[in-house]
């Protein structure tokens, strides 16, 4: 049971990391110190890329705790 929680906490926040990469970047969220400094170092693009790819690899790990 609490992997099936973990599980769908994991795809909800995928969900969330991509909806805040792709779309909106609203910016009280973007203009945080530790965002701001991903941006410093990989750009505005590479920061996006790497958000992507996280929000991906933690939704990849949501699904398997589902399917598992």
């Amino acid at each position: 049971m609490g992997m099936i929680i973990l599980g769908i906490v994991m795809v909800l926040y995928m969900v969330f990391v991509l909806y805040l990469a792709i779309t909106k970047k609203p910016a009280a969220i973007w203009n945080m110190g530790k965002i701001q400094g991903f941006v410093k170092i990989l750009g505005e693009t590479g920061s996006r890329i790497f958000f992507i790819i996280f929000g991906l690899a933690v939704g990849g790990f949501g699904i398997y705790f589902l399917v598992r």
